[in-house]
């Protein structure tokens, strides 16, 4: 059964800027959730609708993805938009181009100083181990390990990986629970009950979205961390999705979705933590009230991403249009064929990529900026930055369209902060009226 729990938080003695109130002890209720591995869950008949429109667009997905000339290009794009909106939910916002120019500068071992693209960073690189680099059963280990690499460089790093030994909160104050909109369970049960959800991913009883929507709920309502439990348990839902092969090539930028609806989001996740018997009405209905938003969150997280594909596509064909005179085995079209996968690059790092020489790269950025596809930002020999600002504006153009409830931003105003319109787009468009 899921219950409140009554602790009590020590007042504090002394503590100087802080107000009584804030130092002041009292009675707090923290909510432990029922176990799920080994449960019966009902679906009602439009949720399991729903869930199964999601996983047909899934699947859609991840098959389509094969026909891009390079699959990895649109998995990273992908994973990209879906490590943005996660860390844009916890208040982590930062531009794709920004982004992009700070991974180029990691990857060339030059410091990136701007803390917020750091953070995104670790999201991308917590999601790409999440994707790429686990397989089989789902393990704690993992899950640890996720939020090791999540946290690991920033200010929190020391809590990377570590199950929380203390009582967290959401809302009310920074400095006691008493208030907080919500408590997650006493630390001292925490363990348990993350066994128990390892134990409810490695279950084949559900369909795979209706799991990754539990999953994700009840990670989310245990909080088993210091920091980081946002992040992390979205990226859950990407190993669950892998691990039922549901999602085996591309990851679903589900977060951009949730961060579209947020009220509606926080809304599914309160509507799971129910007080009484699993087998109650109010607790079935939350339930389904959550799984029916999370598939549907799926379907139109799907559908802008088939559009980005689709314009990523387009720019191939205008691209290789515009080089038809080259050689198909030269290194411009070498290099025109990985643009999607590195949209902004530095010919070292490109070189690299390509297994070619760094003057033979040179030479094929040349053509590419000659023809208008690449753009170079940076001055000087060896660390000379280019970006395919076409790319970065079909990834901004994804970000906006699933910000905007009707998915157009032009007819329904996105409802959360987004990058702007590139401006040459909007010139082009004031051209053509």
């Amino acid at each position: 059964m899921g219950k409140l729990v009554r602790q009590f938080w020590p007042g504090e003695v002394g503590g100087l800027g802080v107000s009584r109130k804030d130092r002041a002890g009292g009675a707090y209720d923290a909510y432990v959730p029922d176990a799920v591995a080994g449960r019966e869950f009902t679906l009602e008949g439009s949720v399991a609708a729903d869930v199964a429109d999601a996983t047909t667009a899934i699947t859609r997905l991840d098959l389509a993805a094969a026909s891009l000339t390079n699959t990895e290009a649109l998995a990273r794009a992908l994973l990209r938009a879906e490590s943005v909106a996660s860390s844009h939910i916890e208040g982590l916002r930062v531009s794709p181009q920004r982004l992009l120019r700070a991974e180029v500068a990691r990857a060339e071992g030059i410091p990136v100083n701007d803390d917020t693209a750091t953070e995104v960073l670790a999201n991308v690189d917590a999601m790409a181990y999440a994707v790429h680099e686990v397989s089989g059963p789902i393990t704690l280990e993992q899950i640890l390990e996720l939020h090791r690499r999540l946290l690991s460089p920033t200010k929190k790093a020391i809590y990377g990986g570590v199950v929380r030994a203390e009582q967290n909160w959401i809302g009310g104050s920074d400095f006691n629970p008493i208030n907080a909109a919500f408590v997650p369970p006493p630390a001292a049960v925490v363990p348990a009950l993350l066994d128990d959800l390892v134990a409810f991913c490695n279950e084949d009883m559900l369909p795979a979205v209706a799991q990754a929507a539990i999953a994700h709920a009840q990670f989310e309502t245990i909080h088993p961390f210091v920091d980081g439990n946002g992040r992390t348990g979205r990226a859950l839902i990407s190993l669950v999705l892998r691990r039922r092969d549901l999602a085996k090539r591309t990851t679903p930028p589900v977060s951009l979705a949730l961060a579209t609806r947020a009220k509606g989001y926080v809304a599914g996740l309160h509507a799971t933590r129910y007080v009484g018997a699993a087998t109650s009405v109010s607790a079935i209905a939350g339930l389904n009230q959550w799984i029916g938003f999370f598939a549907a969150a799926c379907t139109r997280a799907v559908a802008d991403a088939e559009s980005f594909e689709r314009r990523v596509l387009e720019l191939q064909i205008q691209w290789e249009s515009r080089l038809s005179h080259l050689r198909s085995d030269s290194s411009a079209f070498a290099l025109l064929r990985r643009l999607p996968e590195m949209p902004v690059f530095t010919i070292g790092g490109a070189a690299k990529r390509l297994s070619r020489t760094f003057a033979a790269v040179n030479g094929a950025v040349a053509i590419l900026v000659s023809a208008g596809i690449l753009t170079p930002v940076k001055a000087g020999q060896r660390n000379r930055v280019f970006e395919a600002r076409e790319l970065i504006d079909a990834f901004t153009a994804l970000e906006r369209q699933l910000a905007s409830p009707d998915g157009n931003t032009r007819t329904s105003a996105p409802a959360r902060p987004v990058p702007d319109r590139a401006k040459r787009l909007r010139d082009a468009e004031t051209r053509g009226r």
